[in-house]
């Protein structure tokens, strides 16, 4: 009864230990490929890269929040009354934003 248990004991203590062992797997690629679909892979993987070379190469802006700017503020034009001599109203009271 005591050699069942220990069994028992190991056998639960090795299942986490096998679970953790790579996976090796020493046939790659399975048994080799017949010529036929070695040239079916060569002109699907030539036919690949035409069609990256088909997609055009774009420069746009690095600047994620591009879109979401306003444009610049302008600068505002002379006023006429500068131009008369009008004299110029100050702001009065606090600037409290």
């Amino acid at each position: 009864m005591k050699l069942f248990r220990m069994a028992a004991v190991l056998a639960v203590l090795a299942g986490p230990a096998y679970a953790q062992m790579p996976n090796i797997n020493l046939l790659q690629d399975g048994p080799s490929k017949t010529p036929e679909e070695k040239a079916a892979e060569a002109e699907r993987e030539k036919a690949y890269k035409e069609t990256l070379k088909k997609i055009p190469d774009t420069k746009a802006s690095n600047d994620p929040w591009g879109g979401m700017r306003s444009d610049p503020p302008k600068q505002p034009a002379p006023k006429a009354s500068a131009a008369t001599g009008a004299p110029k109203k100050t702001k009065t009271g606090t600037a409290a934003n």
